[in-house]
């Protein structure tokens, strides 16, 4: 198993910044994809950003010109640097990772943490 453990999260002030971080962990995996999801009390649960090994990243629209990602490979680490909060960021967002698994079964899996609460306040 690959275990994925959030931090970062907590109240802010609209205009304000938080960092996430993931921390990935476990044995004889490699990490494909990793990222964060966000999920709005009632709503489904989206997708803010993910990066891929190469460094190519994916954003939603509406976070593109206020929110970061990045990561550490060698610590497997991932980072949601977000700025300009709005209250409609307030939610629970959720680290991911795809990752391949080196031990039966093999083959790749997707993984999530347990997800960190932010709350941007008006």
């Amino acid at each position: 198993q690959v275990q994925l453990v959030e931090s970062g999260g907590g109240l802010v002030q609209a205009g304000g910044s938080l960092r996430l971080s993931c921390a990935a962990s476990g044995s004889r995996f490699k990490i494909n994809d990793m990222g964060w999801y966000w999920q709005a009390p009632g709503k489904q649960r989206e997708l803010v950003a993910t990066i891929n090994s190469d460094e190519e990243t994916k954003q939603a629209d509406s976070v593109a010109d206020r929110f970061a990602i990045s990561k550490d490979s060698a610590s497997n680490t991932v980072y949601l640097q977000m700025n300009s909060l709005k209250p409609e960021d307030t939610g629970v967002y959720f680290c991911y990772s795809n990752a391949n698994i080196y031990y039966y079964p093999y083959g790749s899996r997707d993984f999530w943490g347990r997800g960190t609460q932010v709350t941007v306040s008006s």
